[in-house]
């Protein structure tokens, strides 16, 4: 098996940016999901009741995340000083109001008042403890540092699409290459280039699925999550792809190699 692709998300729910590298950090990919979007209530706005928000692109330039807003423009994300309680799920995590013009922005184009935050280094989001032990954070993914895909398995799928879809509906970190399609389901832990991650769960799917990453429009079929919910349903719900940690610091590289550890 080898890396075939790497893929980053500056923002929660926002376009991801495909990468040849990433660097590991303490959340995991570094820079990945370090932003993200709430409401009024503080409360975490995704595509899944705005699916408008995959059409606002995002890069890094110097360092620093842009997202281009259709209609408004390109405007740099920076945090103010202003601390705020937001909520991820189940989670409240400290987190730094956005300055207000990419915010302003932002609301013009959704048609409701939302706000850019930023996790900063020292607001901490525990992982799942149900599934890690150890204290492990993650940044505003919705639940663990890193989601693994493998390519065979969305072959496996599209042959049973009428309409094949892209691996970006299903937004992940890593997508492997080389193996046998739903092998893994049986994965534990994985060396990737050099690196040792712990595969700790299946990754439920949602709505988020049918949202088409160009258009921001759901499938009115409710596809590909219909098909997937038909052969993929289990007690963790509907799965495709699974939920990681990384065990080291690092860099991890498209082409990589990457061989099992240990499977079930």
């Amino acid at each position: 098996m080898n890396v075939q692709a790497l893929w980053v998300y500056p923002v929660k729910s926002l376009a991801g940016i495909q990468v040849q590298s990433f660097e590991l950090d303490d959340f995991g990919p570094a820079g990945d999901r370090r932003w993200m979007i709430i409401d009024d209530d503080r409360h975490f706005v995704t595509q899944r009741k705005y699916p408008e928000l995959a059409r606002i692109k995002t890069s890094f330039v110097d360092g620093r995340v842009i997202v281009d807003i259709p209609g408004e423009g390109r405007f740099p994300l920076m945090s103010t000083v202003e601390d705020v309680r937001v909520q991820v799920w189940r989670d409240w995590a400290l987190a730094r109001i956005g300055s207000a013009d990419a915010s302003e922005a932002l609301s013009r184009y959704c048609g409701q008042a939302f706000r850019f935050v930023f996790m900063p280094d020292d607001s901490f989001r525990q992982v799942d403890v149900a599934r890690v032990s150890d204290r492990r954070r993650v940044s505003f993914a919705d639940g663990f540092p890193f989601l693994i895909t493998n390519s065979s398995s969305l072959d496996d799928l599209n042959h049973r699409l009428e309409q094949p879809v892209e691996m970006r509906r299903f937004r992940p970190n890593i997508v492997l290459d080389g193996a046998q399609a739903w092998s893994e389901d049986d994965w534990r832990a994985l060396d990737i280039g050099g690196i040792r991650f712990s595969v700790v769960k299946p990754c439920s799917r949602c709505v988020m699925t049918t949202v088409d990453p160009d258009a921001g429009t759901k499938d009115p079929g409710v596809q590909p999550l219909r098909t997937l919910t038909g052969f993929r349903k289990t007690e963790e719900g509907v799965i495709f792809g699974m939920n990681a940690i990384h065990e080291s610091a690092g860099m991890v590289q498209v082409g990589d190699t990457v061989s099992i550890i240990d499977k079930e």
